[in-house]
């Protein structure tokens, strides 16, 4: 196929998105890059940083050739109101949201084959006034697709999410039957048909400690996950479980699936990070289009430094790319 274009967003600009887009530039790579965002950003971050950085403008009408080692295209997103390092204004919530819109439309609209998401910070869009709880949530909105599944990969351990960033004691109502079969024939789908794994196997997790010991730790795996998995092992899936979470990482069970489905974020996400953290790419699942993104957060700290890595970006445009080119 021709080469990938990918998109790129900044994330917040007060945090290292733009730091490590800049480090990432330094490599030639086999897809073309189009990094959407405040170039005067890009550009300053990249100079502070002592990166010697080409920007050059996106032209959707010429064909994309492999990106080139010291360049980097952009579509341009001008910041609401300039930025620091490391300090937030919601001011400039709109502008993160602005690149956000860009990517999805790019995608759908066919200007990409693929979009990489560089980390936001979900409290200062709220802190404008503005309902966000995350990327996957927002894509899905855009597209206008009822479920999407967040999927993270760090080798060959791929972690799945029934439910994803909900305030914990909201968890059990949303695990529903229908939450489930939806969930996991996207999974399914996608492990298939994106991954190219001919006849995925999937481990499910229960909700409850112990899967719920028989109902003596909670009912849940009763009367809702355990209906769900047989109606969905009637129609060919091949599934196992429901698992205790507190023994289901282990190679036995790794071994002999090809991703593991948990029920809410931090059942399923703390194991793959310890395992990856720095490698690891969170997949969008069910989008009618690709998005890959880091596992970390906007990292404020270090914004400006110097000193964040640039290893799960990478890993994120090599697994897009990947995807694309399947």
């Amino acid at each position: 196929m021709t080469v990938p274009r990918i998109a790129i967003t900044a994330g917040e600009p007060a945090g290292i998105g733009a730091d490590i887009l800049a480090k990432i530039s330094r490599h030639a790579c086999s897809a073309e890059l189009i990094a959407i965002g405040d170039p005067d950003l890009l550009g300053s971050r990249a100079a502070a940083l002592g990166i010697s950085l080409q920007l050059q403008p996106f032209d959707a009408d010429l064909a994309p050739v492999k990106q080139a080692a010291g360049t980097l295209k952009v579509m341009p997103v001008p910041l609401a109101k300039a930025c620091q390092p490391g300090k937030l204004d919601p001011a400039n919530a709109s502008y993160v949201l602005e690149t956000l819109n860009r990517g999805a439309a790019g995608c759908m609209e066919g200007q990409f084959h693929a979009v990489v998401t560089a980390p936001v910070q979900k409290s200062v869009i709220n802190d404008a006034g503005i309902a966000f709880s995350g990327h996957t949530e927002y894509f899905a909105e855009r597209s206008n697709t009822p479920r999407v599944v967040m999927l993270l990969a760090a080798g060959n351990l791929r972690v799945a999410l029934a439910t994803t960033h909900l305030p914990l004691a909201q968890v059990p109502q949303a695990i529903t039957e229908s939450c489930l079969v939806e969930s996991l024939h996207i999974l399914h789908h996608d492990l298939k048909h994106k991954f190219r794994i001919r006849q995925p196997r999937i481990a499910v997790l229960g909700l409850n400690p112990h899967a719920g010991e028989a109902g003596h730790l909670g009912r849940e795996e009763l009367d809702v996950i355990i209906p769900a998995l047989e109606k969905l092992r009637s129609q060919g899936l091949q599934l196992s479980g429901p698992l205790p979470a507190d023994t289901a990482f282990n190679p036995r069970v790794l071994d002999d699936c090809d991703a593991v489905f948990a029920m809410y974020h931090d059942q399923g996400l703390p194991t793959l990070k310890y395992a990856g953290f720095g490698q690891a790419v969170n997949i969008t699942l069910g989008l009618p289009f690709i998005r890959t993104s880091v596992d970390h957060g906007t990292a404020l700290d270090l914004a400006g430094s110097g000193d964040a890595e640039e290893s799960s970006l990478q890993a994120a445009i090599d697994q897009a790319t990947q995807l694309v080119s399947v």
